[in-house]
């Protein structure tokens, strides 16, 4: 078996765009500043073994999401920028604890950290071709299930 990522990482899109609270989704890291409003972007963080979840015939693997949402650090007052990212950061994470397979797709969000750190969010600030976000940054765990067959 193989890893999926293609549809994993659209599984994972689709939460942050039926939303409906963010300009743009991008399935990457972007390169140069995503823009004016809010901004959602997913990649690939890390893939690690679980030897908790593994057997003797495969291997079940922890796949990390990086999931960061910015927002330009000069655009509103001061005051309101954090509310609306910890907004759309909170409605987020509740999404993905509400499809806690992502459609059966993988056998867990790692929530509370079974398998490894739990889901969590940290906030930041990230300057880009002169523009300062203030980011929040969701790792997002998720257990894919006998993903690598073993052999002898």
């Amino acid at each position: 078996m193989s890893l999926a990522i293609n549809d994993l990482l659209s599984r994972a899109e689709s939460h942050a765009l039926t939303l409906a609270r963010f300009e743009r989704v991008n399935g990457h890291e972007p390169k140069n500043p995503p823009g004016h409003g809010l901004t959602a972007a997913l990649w690939v963080q890390r893939i690690t073994p679980v030897p908790a979840a593994s057997g003797l015939a495969s291997t079940s693997v922890r796949l990390e999401l990086g999931v960061r949402l910015y927002i330009p650090a000069d655009t509103q007052d001061p005051d309101t920028i954090d509310p609306h990212l910890t907004e759309a950061t909170d409605a987020l994470m509740d999404a993905y604890s509400g499809d806690f397979s992502l459609g059966g797709a993988v056998q867990q969000v790692d929530l509370l950290g079974a398998y490894g750190d739990p889901m969590d969010a940290q906030a930041g600030y990230l300057e880009q071709d002169s523009t300062v976000f203030r980011v929040m940054t969701i790792q997002l765990p998720l257990i894919v299930s006998d993903l690598w067959t073993q052999e002898a």
